[in-house]
């Protein structure tokens, strides 16, 4: 069973593969070379279940600059790409800090539920660090669900858990609980519809442009433009895909 995690950067998303597994599974430090990362696979089992999670490099706030979103969007197609020839998605599990809804975070749902997946994998929301909410933590989603319907923002279910273990051990074994029980839910057989692919929007254009600037029969002139009707992209981020698919057309075929 595959599993992409996604979300923002910082939300906690090695520590939740962390607490999915039950032991240190993945690295929590800060890595420095993490943006150059196209994502990290890690086996998980429990409950006599065998997983795959596939933890991508989030997509950050825009301050940090176009680079790193541009990296994003590759890293998950080439993901996609990977995941295709592996039997599919099963599961999309978005990983958010509990905070406000941010464009980035929409941009982010919008990229793998839309573009990469066509709204046909289940996809569950996992909210994190509500190891100080005051009451059941999941009372933050009761108080903010409507917020994300008014925001289109659909998803099949959701947790919100903490991630780590600090002062809190009760809701940190009570967060694994849940959070395992989601994916069990989502994953079981009758249940799952696993996606393998298929000409969905962002990853057939995405190989289009490889093609039509092998062929230089389209000018990145022309391909920023449908970058950003299609793909609900920037004029900026347009520009600067459209120039790196164009220069990995063209060190590809030579």
């Amino acid at each position: 069973i595959n599993i992409v995690l996604f979300g923002q950067g910082g939300a906690g998303k090695s520590s939740l593969v962390n607490l999915i597994a039950g032991k240190n599974a993945a690295e929590t430090s800060i890595d420095l070379n993490r943006c150059t990362m196209k994502w990290e696979e890690y086996p998980v089992k429990f409950d006599g279940g065998s997983y795959n999670i596939f933890d991508t490099v989030g997509l950050e706030e825009p301050q940090l600059g176009i680079p790193q979103y541009l990296d994003a969007v590759e890293n998950a197609y080439s993901l996609i790409q990977n995941l295709e020839r592996q039997g599919g998605i099963d599961l999309l599990m978005f990983c958010m800090r509990a905070g406000r809804l941010t464009a980035t975070l929409k941009n982010n749902y919008r990229l793998f539920n839309e573009f990469l997946c066509e709204k046909k994998v289940p996809l569950v929301i996992v909210v994190t660090y509500l190891e100080n909410e005051v009451g059941e933590m999941d009372a933050w989603w009761k108080r903010n669900e409507e917020i994300f319907c008014n925001q289109e923002f659909h998803v099949d279910g959701h947790a919100c858990i903490t991630a780590i273990r600090g002062n809190c051990p009760e809701r940190h074994d009570q967060s694994r609980t849940t959070i395992r029980q989601l994916v069990k839910e989502f994953t079981a057989e009758g249940q799952k519809r696993t996606w393998r692919g298929g000409d969905n929007l962002f990853v057939s254009l995405m190989q289009k442009l490889r093609v039509l600037f092998l062929g230089k029969s389209c000018s990145r002139k022309n391909m920023v433009p449908r970058l950003v009707k299609r793909c609900g992209l920037s004029r900026d981020v347009a520009k600067q895909l459209a120039d790196r698919i164009k220069k990995e057309a063209e060190e590809g075929a030579s």
